[in-house]
């Protein structure tokens, strides 16, 4: 267990170490592939559980990889969404699901500091989860209102630190990659905007078209469009270097703003006690379905980049990924009665 001085000794290494992410992914592709289960699972369709509304990100990613995994698991996989929470809703479905045909596309802050977060989750991301893979992985793109003064990074990031505490920040809930990197950003840029949690991302980009909000951490596929049309204006993206998800749009880095990057995900994970054999061979499948050209188009198009790997690639992602936002959550005092 992490003590709170471990834990911030902890994200501080995070933020000063390069090549985390590389080296996670570095993993995920020497790991030897997973081998196949029994032949008897499935034996009726698998229900894919998604904390976000229809079109969010993690409901994209989900339906991205459903109907080639059907093909191949040879039942249907039938993406349900289950909104609310931040996705922890749909967590807790997931992590309490005795018919070993449940399993959830969920997203960092479910898998790793919803504890944190809330003491009184009733599911613990350590022990109630079984990961079997990462889907994608994607920087946030920091937008702003289409109105806002300025046409480079630095003339919209001296207007969001002129709106004061009387401008507003969206995200898909609290204890979400968008809501903390929002927080961790304000102490990297003094930006003062208050937190508006909202449902999904696309409620947050509704609200920021409709004026009441004036900034959000999007994901790129779902912020894109809108900045193309001029209807929203784009500040830059999370990742140390530019992403391929959005090849023109520089890093925050490039606007001087440091120590602040990050990276949002999607994974597959099951109940506990799904039997590992059953895990395996759901990893095998999506590790052939994810790495197929169609589906990374998809996903590509939906503003994911392919990452799949083994469960224990993404149990290790999910520990750093504790530390570092485990220590925003401490740094900031943030706190979740959801």
């Amino acid at each position: 267990m992490l003590t709170k001085r471990r834990l911030l000794q902890a994200f501080a290494a995070t933020f000063c170490a390069s090549g985390a992410w590389a080296q996670d992914a570095s993993r995920a592709r020497s790991a030897p592939r997973a081998a196949a289960g029994p032949a008897a699972w499935p034996n009726k369709p698998v229900r894919l559980l998604v904390g976000f509304p229809a079109g969010a990100s993690p409901d994209l990613a989900a339906r991205a990889i459903a109907e080639p995994l059907s093909k191949l698991l040879g039942q249907p996989v039938v993406v349900e969404n289950r909104p609310g929470a931040s996705g922890n809703l749909a967590a807790d479905q997931v992590a309490k699901a005795q018919d070993d045909h449940t399993i959830g596309a969920l997203i960092n802050g479910n898998l790793t500091i919803a504890k944190l977060l809330n003491p009184k989750t009733p599911f613990d991301p350590e022990k109630d989860f079984s990961p079997v893979s990462l889907i994608g992985t994607a920087p946030l793109v920091l937008a702003v209102s289409g109105d806002a003064e300025g046409s480079n990074p630095e003339q919209l990031l001296l207007w969001a630190r002129n709106l004061g505490d009387t401008g507003k920040y969206g995200t898909p809930g609290v204890g979400t990659v968008g809501h903390l990197g929002m927080e961790l950003l304000k102490t990297r840029t003094s930006i003062r905007a208050v937190h508006a949690p909202f449902t999904g991302n696309p409620q947050v980009i509704e609200a920021m078209l409709a004026g009441k909000i004036q900034l959000a951490l999007l994901p790129p596929g779902l912020a894109k469009p809108h900045v193309k049309s001029g209807k929203l204006k784009a500040v830059g993206v999370t990742s140390p270097e530019r992403s391929p998800l959005f090849a023109e749009l520089p890093t925050l880095r490039e606007a001087n703003v440091r120590g602040a990057d990050l990276e949002i995900w999607t994974a597959i994970a099951a109940p506990a006690s799904l039997p590992q054999a059953a895990v395996a061979k759901l990893n095998a499948a999506l590790l052939e379905v994810v790495h197929s050209t169609e589906v990374k188009e998809r996903l590509l198009s939906a503003g994911w980049q392919a990452n799949a790997g083994t469960p224990q690639s993404l149990a290790y992602r999910m520990r750093t990924d504790t530390t570092q936002l485990g220590g925003v959550i401490l740094m900031r005092g943030i706190r979740s009665d959801a």
